[in-house]
């Protein structure tokens, strides 16, 4: 009786199979982590897209605020404006809407200061009607209009300078129909007697109404971690740093300078001015942010620094390539980079020019 024949695999045959099994999940694990390196690499994108969009609404929104209520004479644009808050240190910033401070050349990072009235109603000039003398506790004016106890107020002498006539802040305590009080020694007025100038404001000099007042600047912390902003409050006279806008890494600001006065900018600087027709002269501010990916990417994928192009005077042939410097960050070449930019118009100054 013939034995039945045997049905199976040969050993070789079962190495051949799982040879090619192997050789073909080797091929699909491939695959799939390079999808999944893409996949992340562009959701890490439009993260770092969205990051810098709204990082520059923020920007734009403050920047056309800035100047309100501040800019109505323009002859007092750039005075000295100095402040104390009870026994805090004294502090001095210039009356001007905006105001760069310059990273320098390289790219290193700007920031960007943002002053502006907060009144809700109408924010006009007073016009100082008497001699007001350094110690002097309350400002006769020809019309209090607009003015509630509380408000902080800046005190712009006729023709300022620099050293001696020099502008003031104080806050209100009390109002009339023509005088603006400010006695008590509390909060913004502890130190008036020392901050105005030694011949008083005399008539002829006026003061600006920035109801709580807004004085925001916005930089890049140092780790290139997030835009940040640092507020002043009126009610602390302290300064709050924030945190705003993550995987910013780089901001980057410039003056539209309308030299000609043709109510068309000619030329871009980052270079503050120092005087009133100086500042006369800013139209717009042009901005640039640079945000990061998330994604840390095995291989070099950026190249060189990111830039921005800027035609820098209008008679100029070509854009600059301004750069904007990120290669102080630990692995810089490893992420992916967009660059943002915009011109805002500065228009509390182009409706008060």
């Amino acid at each position: 009786m013939r034995a039945a024949p045997q049905h199976g695999m040969t050993l070789i045959e079962l190495m051949v199979g799982m040879s090619v099994g192997l050789l073909t999940t080797l091929a699909i694990t491939q695959v799939m982590a390079l999808a999944e390196g893409q996949r992340r690499s562009a959701v890490t994108g439009s993260a770092a897209q969205v990051d810098g969009a709204v990082a520059m609404y923020a920007l734009q929104r403050d920047v056309q605020m800035a100047g309100y209520g501040v800019v109505n004479n323009p002859a007092a644009l750039g005075c000295p404006v100095r402040a104390q808050f009870g026994t805090t240190a004294a502090r001095q910033f210039p009356l001007v809407p905006v105001l760069i401070q310059d990273g320098g050349a390289d790219g290193t990072s700007d920031s960007i200061a943002v002053l502006a009235g907060s009144k809700g109603g109408a924010s006009v000039p007073l016009m100082v009607a008497e001699n007001h003398g350094q110690t002097a506790t309350n400002f006769v004016v020809r019309s209090a209009f607009s003015v509630a106890a509380g408000d902080l107020l800046v005190a712009v002498p006729a023709t300022w300078d620099a050293t001696a006539n020099r502008c003031t802040l104080f806050a209100a305590t009390g109002v009339n129909l023509r005088s603006v009080v400010h006695a008590g020694v509390v909060s913004w007025n502890a130190a008036q007697g020392s901050l105005f100038p030694a011949a008083g404001y005399p008539a002829q000099s006026y003061l600006v109404n920035l109801g709580s007042m807004v004085y925001r600047t916005y930089s890049v912390k140092a780790d290139g971690s997030a835009l940040q902003t640092n507020q002043l409050s009126a009610a602390t006279g302290q300064t709050s740093l924030q945190s705003a806008h993550a995987h910013i890494v780089n901001l980057q600001a410039l003056y539209g300078i309308d030299t000609n006065a043709d109510g068309v900018v000619d030329a871009y600087s980052a270079v503050s001015p120092t005087t009133a027709a100086g500042w006369q002269q800013v139209a717009s501010l042009r901005i640039a942010v640079a945000a990061r990916s998330t994604q840390y990417e095995k291989e070099a994928v950026t190249a060189s620094q990111p830039t921005w192009s800027v035609r820098l005077t209008a008679t100029a042939d070509e854009p600059t390539a301004l750069t904007l410097k990120v290669d102080h960050l630990a692995d810089w070449q490893h992420y992916r980079y967009k660059v943002y930019e915009t011109v805002v118009p500065l228009r509390n100054m182009l409706w008060n020019s």
